[in-house]
């Protein structure tokens, strides 16, 4: 298991060993012991989701109130999507940036982001599984968004799917109404860079259980 952090810090790749034979494939596509050593903390599990999308599906970009914010642990269990990670941390030195990573079925690679992040994925293939590990359960209240085509973000999504195809995007409504990062910035939205680092340096230090 390789982790390789992100052009936005605090966020991994995470590319598992495949045992692999005619019967199939094997994987740990989580373990506790590399994580802490990538991270500097163990995963604070509250809550696992799993979401089916079409092709064409866009999901985010998601981010929590800081505390307690909500890191995830992103894989993707059947098809293909493109899992982007934004900068969203006011004072981070790489804040407004994104960077990206294919979940598939192939090399079954995770994302690791953590809290004050933001996310989302398109799929790229129908019937594209993502499951993922949150440290904090749903509270709507808490939970933001930013407009995934926002200029001042400029995520460059495909525009094909696995297929080849041409993909015809679908968003939610609340996805599709989101505002805009400068927006997001205006209305007080957005996670602190010093707020984030001190929580996350008490997720180093605290026992397990007693976050």
């Amino acid at each position: 298991m390789r982790y390789r952090e992100l052009t936005v810090s605090g966020a991994w790749e995470v590319t598992p060993t495949l045992f692999g034979d005619e019967r199939g494939v094997f994987l740990e596509w989580f373990k506790d012991a590399p994580f802490h050593e990538a991270v500097g903390h163990s995963v604070n599990l509250m809550q696992a989701n799993c979401s089916v999308s079409a092709a064409g599906v866009l999901r985010g970009i998601h981010f929590a109130d800081v505390p307690p914010g909500q890191a995830k642990y992103v894989t993707c269990v059947q098809g293909a999507v493109l899992d982007v990670v934004v900068d969203l941390r006011l004072g981070s030195p790489t804040f407004g940036e994104w960077d990206s990573v294919v979940l598939d079925d192939v090399d079954r690679r995770a994302v690791y982001l953590s809290e004050g992040l933001g996310h989302g994925f398109l799929s790229l293939e129908d019937g594209s599984t993502v499951v993922y590990l949150c440290s904090t359960g749903y509270a709507p209240g808490r939970e933001h968004g930013i407009d995934p085509f926002d200029s001042d973000v400029s995520i460059e999504w495909p525009t094909r799917g696995r297929n080849g195809l041409e993909l015809e995007l679908s968003l939610s409504d609340k996805d599709s109404n989101a505002p805009s990062l400068r927006e997001a910035e205006r209305r007080g939205l957005l996670p602190s860079h010093s707020d984030v680092l001190r929580y996350v340096e008490n997720l180093q230090v605290a026992p397990k259980g007693q976050r």
